[in-house]
């Protein structure tokens, strides 16, 4: 084993937790001023339950002998036999425990993910409810069919660097069933839903700058070139993405805006994810530029045509960047940058990575769609019905309603 190597991905493992409060503080600033503490709580909750969670039976399920190529087993249970100082079987030079620890916050941040879509009017209890249900029907499922040993979508041959189909389709896909069966919050059509706190924004999105480098550097599992590597093409597209999104706003509306610049960055980030270890330098631009136009579209145009409430752009940005990143990884992969890869990609006159990023896509839609179904339905059992806050709820904010807190107990205004 490698001493540099475990200090690496340990590092690395930080860097990726770090990005939850991250993305706290950015759903928190894009909100609404009476819900900034539930949403930023709505995050934070979840690094307590998935930690939990994954520490008891979510690294077993997910990584724990294969069955059918779907799900593990219970070999890991507690834990058991994932050591702190020996290599396990999916990586040589870190103790088993470092790769688990770092997989583990993975499996915080994609839950969270999701919290965005349904800001300001569903109850906690039922999110907090949803999002251990989901982790079991959604989330260890997909990391399993991925990156687990003998899992289903990497017998295909697709590929996923850092979790452009673990993290990104999966919560983005549920984000966007999620909120169109909740309903679109009251007054949708007539209130204008303004950022409350762009400050926040600023700071929520540069902490995810910053961990995201951990998110897929960190994802090469050993401090070597393909680590570097993948820091590299994360710059580059989350660079080209944030310009991207500037030029749509100086077309569109004249003005660039730091939100949109923020936004920006995050596509770009969520774009890359899943090539970013197999892609070279040069298709990260254009990889990170154009996801952030079509994501651009997706939640100015899209969202408005079709008339979900996708109130933070859950799906918008995550959902359909990560799709886009996923086929962009089957057009640029080469085994130039990473000889693991089965074929080159679609750009290289080999077709066979590109139709095996599209069906793994196809299946993580499928399961994310189908699967969050049924965890609403397993979540209105338990809730007595309703998942959703009452109208009076709604307008007094889940700050109160939800947390009896305000966030800013001083302010009178009239800027809710």
């Amino acid at each position: 084993m490698s001493g540099a190597d475990t200090a690496f991905v340990l590092i690395c493992s930080a860097f990726v937790l770090f990005m939850t409060p991250g993305l706290a503080f950015f759903y928190g600033g894009l909100g609404r001023r009476k819900n900034v503490v539930n949403n930023i709580l709505a995050s934070l909750f979840i690094v307590g339950l998935e930690i939990v969670l994954w520490m008891t039976v979510g690294f077993s399920l997910s990584f724990g002998s294969d069955h059918a190529g779907v799900i593990g087993g219970l070999d890991y249970l507690f834990m058991s036999g994932v050591s702190s100082t020996e290599a396990g079987p999916y990586v040589s030079s870190i103790p088993f425990l470092a790769y688990a620890l770092f997989q583990m916050m993975f499996a915080i941040i994609t839950p969270a993910l999701i919290t965005g879509a349904v800001a300001g009017r569903m109850r906690f209890k039922a999110l907090f409810l949803f999002v251990l249900v989901w982790s079991f029907v959604v989330y260890y499922p997909i990391a399993h069919m991925v990156w687990g040993q003998g899992g289903l979508l990497a017998a295909l041959g697709s590929v996923d660097f850092a979790g452009g189909n673990v993290v990104h389709i999966s919560s983005g896909v549920s984000a966007l069933v999620l909120c169109v069966v909740l309903g679109r919050r009251s007054g949708f059509s007539d209130v204008n839903y303004r950022v409350h706190n762009i400050p926040l924004v600023a700071i929520g999105a540069t902490i995810l700058l910053f961990g995201w480098f951990g998110f897929n550097a960190g994802s090469a599992l050993a401090a070597t070139g393909l680590a570097v590597h993948a820091f590299a093409t994360t710059a580059l597209s989350a660079a080209a993405a944030e310009l991207g999104w500037m030029l749509m706003d100086v077309i569109f509306d004249r003005k660039p805006t730091l939100v949109g610049a923020c936004t920006g960055l995050v596509i770009g980030l969520v774009a890359i994810t899943p090539g970013c270890g197999f892609v070279p330098l040069g298709a990260a631009i254009p990889i990170g530029f154009v996801g952030s136009v079509i994501c651009y579209f997706t939640c100015s145009k899209m969202k408005a045509r079709f008339g979900y409430d996708d109130a933070l752009d859950a799906f918008g940005c995550h959902g359909i960047g990560g799709v886009w990143g996923g086929i962009a990884t089957g057009i640029f992969a080469s085994k130039a940058v990473n000889p693991n890869l089965r074929w080159d990609g679609l750009i290289y006159g080999d077709a066979g990575l590109f139709l095996a990023q599209l069906a793994a896509i196809a299946v993580t839609i499928v399961l994310a769609v189908v699967g969050t179904l049924a965890c609403i339905l397993v979540v209105r059992a338990l809730c007595g019905g309703s998942i959703r806050v009452s109208e009076r709820e709604e307008r007094e904010g889940l700050d109160l309603s939800q947390h009896g807190e305000r966030a800013y107990p001083s302010f009178t205004g009239l800027d809710d």
